[in-house]
C-alpha cells in the first residue's frame, strides 16, 4: 500500500505534517469514507490550539472506524515467495 502526507501551516502559523494517509485506487469502495474523514481530521488539526509536529491519519482512523472496515482499508496483500 503506498501512503502519503500533508504539510500545511495551522491557524498560529506553526507547520504541521499530517502522515500516513492511504492513497486507494479509483474503484475502491472505501474510497469516499478516507476523503470525508480526513477532511474531518485536517479541520479538527487545523483549528487546534496546542498541535503536535506530526499526526498520523492511519492512527486516527483506527480510533473512529470500526475494525472491518479499518482492515479492508489498509490490508496488505501477502506476497508469494517473499517477493
Amino acid at each position: 500500500m503506498l501512503f502519503k502526507s500533508l504539510e500545511f501551516k495551522n491557524v498560529d502559523g506553526q507547520k504541521v505534517k499530517i502522515i500516513e494517509i492511504p492513497v486507494l485506487e479509483d474503484d475502491n469502495l472505501y474510497q469516499f469514507i478516507v476523503k470525508v474523514r480526513l477532511q474531518t481530521f485536517i479541520a479538527q488539526v487545523y483549528a487546534n490550539k496546542n498541535p503536535k509536529k506530526v499526526y498520523s491519519f492511519k492512527d486516527y482512523l483506527k480510533r473512529v472506524l470500526k475494525w472491518p472496515v479499518y482492515e479492508q482499508i489498509f490490508k496488505s496483500e501477502i506476497l508469494k515467495n517473499n517477493a
